[in-house]
């Protein structure tokens, strides 16, 4: 089982109609979740994602019968009156989104819960999620990807870091460790459920065997879950981190409620009180998969791994696909029949579909395209190239001499993409310790990629000083209303190296598709994987070339050719 959220729990969402709650809206239903009512003053008798909208959470009780559930997606000064009217309404679990919400507010809901036996998480929380079982709030991205990543088993994990939270339930998902519950308990100093009471909760919970916590300096909630260790009232293992090791007293570090103030919620404290009652701290936050794997082995737990998450079959051969369907006369990718997306959608969006089983927008679609043509060819001195064309001109079929040219794609040639993936996320998690500032994010990646020698990939090129494509690309993802928080740490790390060396290092196409498949929310696995299918058809022509061009078993020389193709000319001039 999981604990706060299961498939039969009815959910509301107040503030539907607004961008982010349609968006989460979207997500919580297209993974399960039973959203049943949404609530927006004014909005009664409308619809969103065929979610009926009604102007109070007494209208739609009324109307629907008794909600367990409510998440709150309205701005920070209102949460207070939304959360009061949901708990007057008889709604016994909120989940408080929004952050900055005010200290006191919070105070009065804390009291007014505690009154009408309910209970929130939150505020400033990305939510809850229970793989299998269903979402709330805003965690996970989009449905494919927390039914990608994140699968049933038993480890429960309560944070204090919205980001971290998502960031280890992915890497104890990549090391085989499914996840009972996940919950980001928020960010403020003052929060509906802090981690003892998560703890209790995952403590009877038969699904859940062993526990990872994040925690910070501030607060003391940490040390009260150590007594709560102390006491017996949480017998299960405890992995935990905490992070904030060198912050100052004085100094907020990343949330609000992340302060030392003197001697209370220091590092040391939290450290030595979590060792003293048995918990597993580890130094490094790279260590969580592994220590938890340990733990887990010694309570002789069986790790499910994503394969033996689905239903048990009578043939251990069978196994299952979520990407195509085929029965007779009917060929379904992702759910769509491909004869009725032919014609209606473009390639690259065919190609968005089948990688995040999630159609893409035309905007969406128009980028990837653009994408695509701008890697399409880079003449014939690339290394995939030369061995395309040799492989051709020894007289191999047209599927060696382009598996030759992808065999040639590696970590010097096409491998920038996904480097530079992880060097803008990697600034990115820098900026959010850093009060959400990109700039700052970017300076402290920049020095550290100097003091560890390491060159920055997606930047600089050995033919261009300024990328053309580069250009064009970051253009129309504006144009379009894509380019984000990637873009925007992507100029930041090259004006941060510009002014730390004195030499500015131009983007190139590698780096703007880099910092735009960030954007677009793309794993990092898959970025490479771009590079070739957008060069696959410019080595096609190369092939093509010498096969009906060139003689046989010739030396091919990569930089002695000359163009010979047609003048130079401009798209649109044909009109």
């Amino acid at each position: 089982m999981a604990i706060l959220i299961d498939r039969d729990k009815r959910v509301l969402v107040q503030g539907i109609t607004g961008r982010e709650g349609a968006t989460r809206t979207a997500l919580m239903k297209g993974y399960g979740t039973n959203v049943v009512a949404g609530v927006t003053p004014g909005r009664g008798g409308e619809t969103v994602e065929g979610v009926p909208v009604f102007d109070t959470v007494g209208a739609a009780c009324d109307a629907l019968g008794a909600i367990e559930v409510s998440v709150i997606f309205v701005p920070a000064p209102l949460v207070k009156n939304a959360a009061l009217e949901a708990m007057a309404a008889g709604v016994k679990l909120l989940v408080l989104v929004p952050d900055r919400v005010p200290l006191y507010d919070v105070l009065e809901l804390v009291a007014e819960a505690e009154t009408r036996g309910a209970t929130f998480v939150g505020p400033n929380t990305l939510g809850i999620l229970s793989p299998g079982s269903g979402v709330l709030g805003m965690m996970g991205g989009r449905a494919a990807s927390v039914r990608q990543y994140f699968y049933p088993g038993p480890v429960g994990v309560t944070s204090r870091s919205g980001g971290v939270t998502t960031s280890i339930a992915y890497y104890l998902a990549q090391a085989g460790m499914g996840l009972s519950t996940v919950v980001h308990v928020g960010g403020d100093s003052v929060v509906g459920m802090p981690h003892p009471d998560v703890l209790k909760r995952f403590e009877a919970d038969p699904q859940t065997e062993c526990v990872v916590l994040f925690g910070e300096i501030g607060t003391s909630q940490e040390e009260m879950a150590a007594d709560l260790i102390a006491a017996g009232q949480f017998t299960k293992p405890l992995v935990a981190y905490i992070g904030g090791k060198a912050a100052k007293s004085g100094t907020r570090f990343s949330h609000a409620g992340a302060i030392v103030e003197g001697n209370r919620g220091t590092y040391a404290s939290k450290v030595a009180r979590l060792r003293e009652v048995g918990a597993e701290v580890v130094e490094s936050f790279a260590d969580i998969p592994k220590v938890t794997e340990r733990v887990l082995q010694r309570r002789t737990v069986s790790i499910p791994f994503a394969k033996e998450n689905q239903t048990p079959m009578d043939s251990e051969l069978h196994w299952k696909t979520a990407i195509t369907s085929i029965r007779p006369n009917e060929i379904r990718l992702r759910g769509y029949r491909i004869d009725e997306l032919m014609g209606c959608i473009s390639f690259s969006q065919a190609i968005f579909l089948a990688l995040t089983g999630e159609l893409p927008s035309p905007q969406v679609g128009r980028l990837l395209d653009a994408m695509f043509v701008s890697s399409i060819d880079h003449g014939v001195s690339p290394p995939s190239t030369l061995a395309a064309r040799t492989a051709a001109s020894t007289g191999a079929p047209f599927n060696a001499a382009l598996a030759a040219g992808l065999l040639s794609i590696n970590q010097h040639h096409g491998g920038a993409i996904e480097d530079s993936m992880r060097l803008i996320q990697r600034g990115l998690e820098l900026a959010r310790v850093m009060d959400g500032s990109a700039e700052l994010g970017a300076v402290a990646l920049v020095a550290a990629c100097r003091k560890e020698k390491k060159r920055l990939p997606g930047f600089g090129h050995r033919i261009h000083t300024a990328d053309p494509r580069t250009k064009r690309l970051l253009e129309l993802a504006t144009e379009l209303g894509i380019a984000s928080a990637g873009v925007e740490m992507l100029r930041a790390i090259e004006d941060a190296w510009a002014e730390a060396t004195g030499k500015r290092l131009p983007v190139n196409v590698d780096g703007a598709i880099a910092a735009l498949l960030v954007d677009l929310n793309l794993p990092v696995e898959l970025a490479n994987t771009f590079f070739m299918m957008a060069r696959l058809p410019g080595l096609v022509a190369q092939v093509y070339e010498e096969k009906t061009r060139e003689r046989p078993m010739r030396s091919i020389h990569p930089t002695d050719h000359e163009y010979d193709g047609v003048a130079d000319r401009h798209y649109g001039d044909e009109d």
